[in-house]
């Protein structure tokens, strides 16, 4: 059995239409963010605090993971850093989202499928398609549009940048996974990756008073548990699944609906109103993922159907 086959044997026997639903589902979990994300730093925690806990579990549970992997260890530094940088970029974005609406930063976050394309290209020599061309280029108006004339406020410019580089760094790590990770077992991806965002935040925790770390109550740690298991390892497990028995054009399309869960959680929970530009902002979103070459999905593990035809 050739190493294609291998793959296609282990994937789940589920139906397609289960197998897609399962996939929407980890998308509305990873849209849910924002909802955990501005409750606990309402709640008075800091925001790589609330990044730490995101990652914290998946680090723990898939350690033995990673240490069985020890032999690949330079694929393991190569994740570790790859994980640092995302863990980075997602303190801006918990920054950001305190600062913003949560439809700007929702929309900002999208773009990253443009910088995995520049990334592609810079690190890796990859020559992007017409189609990613083009739907780079929505990704980039669409964001604009979202931005609007608040993008040229200095009061908010600062945050709005700041909030670019969230899809800056996931963007690069899709490129990395993609191009460089490949050999390296799914969960030891998965788990180094969580192990490098923790590493990379431990000094600004450690450097941080621990009323701004741990949960003040009940409600700050059911929030810190939703955003562990239910935006982080739940989801990600899920996609990682179910991702290559639906196919990457599919799972792409499917992980569109996490931008609409963002907007709706702005609306619903927060009392953001959506305005026209960012409504029309979403909707060339989701249109430019439809509209991407089906190699580049969505998510911090690349599995099979991620992987580059050759």
């Amino acid at each position: 059995m050739n190493r294609a086959s291998a793959t296609q044997a282990a994937l789940p026997v589920v139906s397609m239409p289960l197998a897609t639903a399962l996939v929407v589902l980890a998308s509305v979990g990873f849209g849910s963010v924002p909802f955990f994300a501005r409750g606990l730093t309402e709640a008075g925690m800091a925001p790589h605090a609330v990044a730490l806990w995101r990652y914290a579990l998946a680090a723990l549970l898939f350690l033995p993971v990673v240490v069985g992997a020890r032999a690949q260890w330079r694929l393991l530094l190569a994740g570790a850093a790859v994980g640092l940088a995302m863990g980075l970029g997602w303190v801006a974005y918990v920054r950001a989202l305190a600062a913003l609406p949560v439809a700007t930063v929702g929309v900002v976050y999208m773009t990253f499928p443009v910088f995995a394309l520049l990334a592609s290209r810079l690190l890796f020599g990859e020559r992007p398609s017409v189609r990613g061309i083009a739907a780079a280029g929505i990704v980039t108006a669409a964001a604009a549009l979202a931005a609007g004339p608040a993008a040229l406020h200095p009061a908010s410019a600062g945050m709005i940048a700041l909030a670019f580089l969230a899809p800056a760094t996931f963007g690069a790590a899709i490129a990395c996974l993609v191009h460089l990770l490949p050999p390296l077992p799914v969960l030891a991806r998965m788990g180094v990756i969580s192990l490098g965002s923790v590493a990379g935040l431990l000094p600004l925790v450690a450097a941080t008073p621990m009323e701004r770390i741990l949960p003040a109550d009940g409600g700050a740690l059911g929030l810190v548990v939703g955003i562990s298991l239910g935006t982080a390892l739940v989801p990600q497990l899920l996609y990682t699944v179910f991702a290559p028995v639906v196919g990457a054009a599919r799972a792409a399309t499917a992980g569109a609906v996490e931008l609409p869960t963002m907007l709706a959680i702005g609306w619903l929970a927060m009392g953001e109103a959506i305005t026209l530009p960012q409504a029309v902002a979403a909707g060339l979103i989701v249109g430019a993922i439809a509209l991407s070459p089906s190699r580049k999905l969505r998510g911090p593990v690349v599995t099979a159907a991620t992987m580059p035809r050759r």
